[in-house]
């Protein structure tokens, strides 16, 4: 892994309530100013403003990319979770912009970085090592990672988690909700307060490094012995509840796989969709983060090294359940018995059959054709989601059908959506079908 820290701008983590509060306000007045100013704009265009048009300009999101690089914490996470989540459904200009909320936060300062360890290690803790980097390797929402090696040699890999993130999460997370709601991008109506308590709970426990370091050995555990996949071991003698040391283990970033060869990139694809595949229906456990940095690439031994467990969660048996039936489905076919699948399951709501039957349909009829072309699906082919993105579009247009599917669902569909964004990124092509068909039975059988 190369140390490219210098991509990472150096700027104190916001640590008091008052300090992440005050800049919560500074990016609501941008945003609102920046609606104010393109409202402008469109009025002197002789065209009519419309609020949601207003909000989503691409210097509203370099605003909120922006600061939540600086906040980092849950805010960052969150951040990070709407622009993966909205996938194919942003304009290109505002994906692009927001991909750097996904990528990398700003560092600790020196000092700040200092007085973190001091905490968790005590004074003279340096005298522990042979060699520590005080430039991270990596810097993402909750924590960075720094490169070491250990007085007897063992290279690691150090995340400590930046000063104040674990106590600003439940005031973050109503920060951002308020956030949206101000902006008009979320109706009244809806009721969002079971997903804000769970994105919560989650959050804390991916602040917990000594849950993450458990869940990490446990993934370590399920796949030792196999060729395709390399799983840290904890350094237990310097992690502690703020700080995971693991092996540091060498490897590329997964995206550089778009300069490998296809059938370099259709097998580590084909692995990743595998591995999700027996997160959901064999080992009842999943990593739901899909975060790409998650993942790293060994061109030489072809394996994939995994990272970050700390947004590993139970699949409830029930959800496993939902998702066997709606991909028999698919697999059989018939649509009518995806759409019974689809609002069994919750993914949608009976408002949106109700008054969006038809082209709910269509969208159905979309991704069956997909899904039954002849030889591996095409993840490169993104000419389809222009239609379900039109389609998705339109139905959002009628705020009172909008619906929020079971929390445990979206974790999981969260992981199956960016896994697919992955293999999009890489124009990867793999039979989906063959992968799925093991673990599914006819519906009308179920």
């Amino acid at each position: 892994m190369d140390d490219d820290s210098d991509n990472y701008r150096s700027r104190s983590v916001p640590s008091s309530r008052a300090g992440r509060l005050g800049a919560f306000g500074k990016l609501a007045g941008g945003v609102a100013g920046g609606v104010l100013a393109e409202g402008a704009r469109r009025l002197a265009r002789g065209e009519r403003p419309r609020l949601r048009d207003a909000v989503l300009t691409p210097g509203n999101a370099m605003r909120l990319a922006d600061q939540l690089a600086h906040l980092r914490g849950a805010a960052m996470k969150l951040g990070q979770m709407i622009s993966m989540d909205a996938g194919d459904m942003l304009p290109p200009e505002l994906a692009t912009i927001l991909a750097r909320v996904r990528e990398q936060a700003d560092r600790m300062p020196p000092k700040q970085l200092r007085d973190v360890l001091d905490a968790e290690w005590g004074e003279g803790w340096l005298g522990r090592f042979g060699k520590f980097n005080p430039r991270p390797i990596a810097a993402a929402s909750i924590g960075q990672v720094h490169r070491a090696v250990t007085k007897d040699g063992r290279e690691i890999a150090i995340k400590v988690q930046y000063p104040g993130v674990k106590e600003s999460i439940d005031a973050d997370v109503d920060n951002v909700a308020t956030l949206l709601r101000i902006s008009g991008l979320l109706p009244k109506e809806l009721d969002i307060a079971p997903l804000l308590a769970e994105a919560k709970r989650q959050l804390h426990e991916e602040a917990d490094y000594e849950r993450e370091g458990a869940q990490m050995m446990r993934y370590r555990e399920r796949l030792a012995g196999e060729d395709h996949f390399v799983v840290p071991a904890i350094a237990e003698e310097f992690s502690t509840g703020r700080v995971l040391a693991m092996d540091f283990i060498p490897g590329r970033p997964v995206e550089e796989l778009e300069n490998a060869s296809q059938d370099e990139r259709d097998r580590a694809t084909r692995r990743i969709i595998e591995l999700v595949l027996r997160e959901l229906f064999e080992f009842g456990v999943m990593q739901t983060d899909p975060n790409f940095a998650n993942y790293r690439y060994q061109p030489a031994s072809g394996k994939l090294v995994l990272l970050d467990f700390g947004a590993t969660r139970a699949v409830d048996p029930a959800i496993a359940v939902s998702y066997r039936k709606l991909l028999g489905a698919g697999l059989a076919k018939d649509r009518d018995a995806v759409r019974a699948a689809a609002i069994e399951a919750g993914f949608v709501g009976p408002g949106v059959i109700a008054e969006h039957g038809e082209r709910f349909d269509r969208m159905i009829d979309v991704i069956l054709q997909e899904m039954h072309r002849d030889g591996p699906f095409d993840f490169g082919d993104r000419a389809f989601v222009s239609v379900l993105r039109d389609e998705g579009m339109e139905m959002a247009q009628d705020r009172a059908t909008w619906h929020i599917p079971p929390v445990e669902m979206l974790f999981v569909q969260r992981k199956i959506s960016g896994t697919a964004l992955l293999g999009a990124r890489l124009k990867a092509r793999v039979d989906v079908r063959e992968l799925v068909r093991p673990y599914v039975s006819d519906p009308r059988k179920a």
